[in-house]
């Protein structure tokens, strides 16, 4: 769930001392240094390279930026976008130019769609160089690069001008922050020592964006008539949405929640955006893969106030919307709809907390929470081979009796799905690429929230994902991270295998997983039953270092939601031949 980036800490707004000041003049590579200094950014994620090395040495000295450096750029890529999910600041990515920067291109990409704001930093071929003959890391044109990357990002920009630089800079991070989508700064080595003038506004902005605001007219007409559909409902329920995170409007959410009294549900994007131990929370809605009751919940509403919820086809099951349009208020971005009224310059977060202070009507309506996991029978003998249900059950059960604020972080693939039946306690947090959805996303993500925040985050990931970027938890010890990763080890990319007619393209290595953590300074466990995997969390959960439980599945197990997705998914394409 991405968000906003929170209030600027005091440090940051001071503008620091020395060179960390800014100056009516100063070298462009110290302005850069001092400029996010301001904007209250910590931590700086990325890898060396030559054409980048001098700004990246600039951003390793000691100004109160942290340089995290991984081994490979999609995981800084990954590990910057969690840091600003959780953190709710600013992302910084630095990259060299072509072979560094080409490879960040898909992180960028899930954070543009997903509306995370990062900010890229390349390096690039001094002038001279550049105009000599072609520049190694170079594809095709000089500003490719930029021009790839303008694809991704709201903003993307080679600094070329010294006396525009400044300005540059401040456009391309204020649209970040406005429009909550990556930017991209391409700073050519042979420009990073270059003395650039500072404007007097820049010099003494606070490092504060100014967020947009509501027409007040409006504003006030879209709550008088919600407020009168309200009056007239009789079983209304709420669809919380993933903008309210964004917006830091979810504790606006739960107190309109629980002025109604009527059932919440959240979508795959927003898992968590409302607590989940909630009496009046029902689960996640998930258009016909929902729990039954929930779908017939949802059908049967005279009303349904959806709330920052965005029309993907995650969210909707890949199906058409189920809620009638002359039945609902959906409120998302800058506009409200209220049936066939649309109400726009209406802020989400405005329109939340305005409706909140109304005198509502309170439904108090009598709500259970539904998923799709079978439960153990009392009494029944414990299976003696472990399966997706058996394994989502015991985290479960893990999370109510630990209690600890774990942030989960699911990765794309089985994963996604099978993460929405977890129950976070009240003050964990629950993170996936629910739309984007690219695998790899799920280890390194959570180092850089871990980073940013400083709460031990719980991971849950195929083996098909871990191979492609969970090497990075080998990174924990350098940087004092104890993520718990809860492996699935399917022997491949078992998502696919109820519609691929091919399976051995789906098979990959059997890695010794418990083995590869405990040779990289953590610990491992590895689980066949479901009391093996019981032990192995609590035992997880008393370790200081970073933990990898294997989790031994067959190979056909997928979760419940995953195997009606993917088969419908395949239903459609092949319906749309």
């Amino acid at each position: 769930m991405p968000s906003r980036r929170a209030k600027t800490p005091a440090r940051a707004r001071t503008g620091g001392r020395g060179l960390s000041a800014m100056r009516p003049h100063m070298p462009l590579g110290d302005f850069l240094v001092a400029y996010l200094n301001r904007a209250g950014v910590t931590h700086i994620f990325g890898l060396p390279g030559d054409l980048v090395l001098g700004l990246f040495h600039r951003f390793g000295r000691d100004r109160g930026l942290e340089i995290v450096t991984l081994s490979h750029e999609p995981a800084v890529g990954f590990a910057a976008d969690g840091y600003a999910r959780s953190t709710r600041r600013l992302g910084v990515v630095c990259v060299t130019y072509g072979a560094g920067g080409h490879n960040v291109v898909n992180p960028v990409a899930g954070a543009y769609a997903e509306q995370v704001p990062l900010l890229v930093v390349s390096g690039g071929p001094g002038d001279a160089e550049a105009q000599i003959a072609g520049v190694h890391h170079q594809a095709k044109e000089i500003e490719g690069q930029c021009r790839i990357f303008a694809e991704v990002t709201c903003d993307a920009r080679i600094l070329r001008t010294p006396e525009t630089a400044a300005r540059e800079i401040h456009e391309v991070v204020g649209r970040v922050q406005s429009e909550l989508r990556p930017g991209y700064l391409e700073i050519h080595r042979d420009m990073v020592e270059v003395e650039i003038p500072v404007p007097k506004e820049i010099r003494d902005w606070d490092g504060r964006f100014e967020r947009p605001k509501s027409d007040g007219r409006k504003l006030r007409e879209a709550v008088a008539d919600t407020v009168a559909r309200l009056r007239q409902a009789k079983r209304p329920v709420l669809i919380g949405g993933v903008e309210l995170f964004r917006e830091q409007a979810e504790k606006g959410f739960r107190k309109l929640a629980e002025k109604l009294g009527a059932p919440v549900v959240t979508t795959v994007l927003a898992k968590g955006v409302f607590p989940m131990d909630h009496p009046l929370h029902m689960g996640i809605h998930i258009g016909p893969f929902s729990a039954k009751a929930i779908g017939q919940r949802v059908r049967d509403a005279d009303l349904v106030l959806a709330l920052g919820n965005q029309l993907t086809d995650m969210n909707l099951g890949a199906a058409r919307p189920q809620v009638k349009r002359e039945r609902s208020v959906w409120a998302v971005g800058h506009r409200v709809n209220v049936s066939f009224h649309q109400y726009t310059d209406v802020i989400l977060r405005d329109f939340v907390a305005a409706l909140g202070r109304e005198k509502l009507p309170s439904f108090s309506e009598r709500i259970e929470y539904h998923d799709n996991l079978k439960p153990r029978a009392p009494g029944a003998r414990e299976p003696q081979r472990l399966s997706i249900n058996d394994m989502l059950v015991e985290l479960n059960g893990f999370l109510a009796e630990t209690r600890k604020p774990y942030d989960v972080f699911a990765e794309s693939g089985d994963m996604l799905f099978g993460g929405l039946e977890l129950r976070l306690p009240e003050g964990g947090l629950y993170f996936a690429q629910g739309y984007y959805a690219s695998m790899g996303f799920g280890v390194p993500a959570a180092l850089g929230a871990q980073i940013g925040t400083g709460r031990r985050p719980l991971v849950l990931t195929g083996d098909g994902a871990f191979q492609m970027t969970g090497a990075e938890v080998s990174h924990s010890v350098k940087h004092g991270l104890s993520p718990v990763v809860v492996l699935v080890n399917n022997g491949g990319w078992g998502i696919f295998r109820p519609v691929s007619p091919r399976q051995d393209l789906l098979e990959i290595p059997n890695w010794p997983y418990a083995d590869l953590a405990q040779g990289w300074g953590g610990v491992g466990f590895r689980a066949t039953t479901p009391r093996e995997l019981r032990e192995a969390l609590r035992a997880a959960d008393a370790q200081r270092r970073f933990a990898l439980i294997e989790c031994v599945v067959p190979p056909e197990d997928i979760s419940p939601v995953s195997r009606r997705y993917i088969r419908a998914s395949a239903k459609k394409a092949k319906a749309e031949r």
